[in-house]
């Protein structure tokens, strides 16, 4: 699919500087672009790569001024970091844009549609399941009885949705993912066995919320393991049963959180954090990668290490880590100064 500037130019509400009917048919970078491709240019830092890229168009911010002769149509737009990703998203869906009901499948009698939905082929719809309008369902997709699904909500192939589970609208989620399998709970018996403890409550996932490709959420024992409106999960995260993540917190991957944890609003999670069971972290957070967390986090705390301690006592912390084999020549020095008087 081919695009002019002047047609981009509408999109983002810019203007076009050089040849209106330059057209494009793919994205790249800046430093990379070809003929027919379309880039974009806001750190100036990557200045020099305008006077030598190929790309046939280049988005700029309205105050760029041009230094050197160029090749490159430019569209002038307030914020070029911005539009460009205005324009990604908007060549997503375009790519994206895929509807109807592939065969084969499987689609319950009781199962409800919105309208524009698409289903891929070799999906799995039980009984009860609601979807919403615009919702489009990849191949290979398995949605359980009692699920329902908001408006425009994006599945990604191999999905496994469990029963009972509720999605609001505006959703994205990744292929591999695993919403509502059963909690890790188990109750130990004389002789070294385990009681299954049956696991009946649901996940609920709000709107706005972007899940990852193989992250799993397991299912409350009961009540409900609760995503809040605009949380983003990156890939491979695990969060147990009734956990609950606050509004606009991010998650970053590989991370795992216990059961019955609560966490707070507006938080930022690094990589490889691991938290505990049964605590409450509060609202504003920011936790470091590869942090070990096993207590009750105050609103607004940064913290690093394992177990976590206060970001700012970590790093003078850590200046004494890394020097602590010449502290101990140091001191081995001085003891043998004093014992040889």
């Amino acid at each position: 699919m081919k695009f002019t500037a002047a047609q981009i130019a509408e999109i983002l509400e810019g203007e076009v500087e050089g040849n209106p009917e330059a057209e494009v048919s793919e994205l790249a970078k800046i430093e990379e672009g070809t003929k027919g491709s379309l880039t974009f240019l806001s750190n100036p830092k990557y200045n020099s790569f305008l006077y030598t890229t190929n790309a046939s168009i280049t988005i700029v911010n309205s105050d760029f001024e041009v230094e050197q002769p160029i090749t490159t149509t430019l569209i002038k737009v307030k914020d070029a970091y911005k539009a460009f990703s205005t324009l990604l998203t908007y060549y997503n869906q375009v790519k994206l844009n895929k509807s109807g009901i592939e065969e084969p499948n499987y689609i319950s009698e009781s199962a409800e549609f919105g309208k524009e939905i698409y289903l891929g082929a070799f999906s799995y719809l039980g009984n009860q399941v609601k979807i919403g309008d615009h919702v489009k369902i990849y191949p290979n997709v398995y949605i359980g009885d009692n699920v329902k699904i908001g408006n425009n909500v994006t599945i990604f192939a191999g999905v496994k949705i469990y029963s009972e589970t509720i999605i609001g609208d505006n959703c994205t989620i990744h292929s591999g993912v695993v919403l509502g399998a059963d909690g890790f709970g188990f109750s130990p018996e004389e002789g070294g066995q385990y009681l299954k403890v049956p696991q009946i409550g649901n996940v609920v996932v709000e709107n706005n919320v972007d899940i990852g490709a193989a992250t799993t959420i397991d299912r409350a024992t009961l009540g409900s393991t609760i995503i809040r409106e605009g949380v983003k999960l990156d890939n491979h995260i695990q969060i147990a049963h009734n956990v609950e993540i606050g509004k606009h917190t991010a998650i970053a991957a590989q991370t795992g959180i216990a059961g019955s944890t609560k966490i707070g609003e507006n938080c930022l999670i690094g990589g490889q954090v691991g938290i505990a069971g049964h605590l409450t972290i509060g609202n504003r957070v920011k936790i470091q990668a590869q942090s070990g967390i096993g207590r009750n986090i105050k609103d607004g705390e940064m913290l690093q290490g394992s177990p976590a301690i206060s970001y700012g006592a970590y790093n003078k912390s850590y200046i004494h880590f890394k020097n602590l084999p010449k502290t101990l020549n140091r001191l081995d020095q001085l003891e043998k100064k004093i014992n040889n008087g």
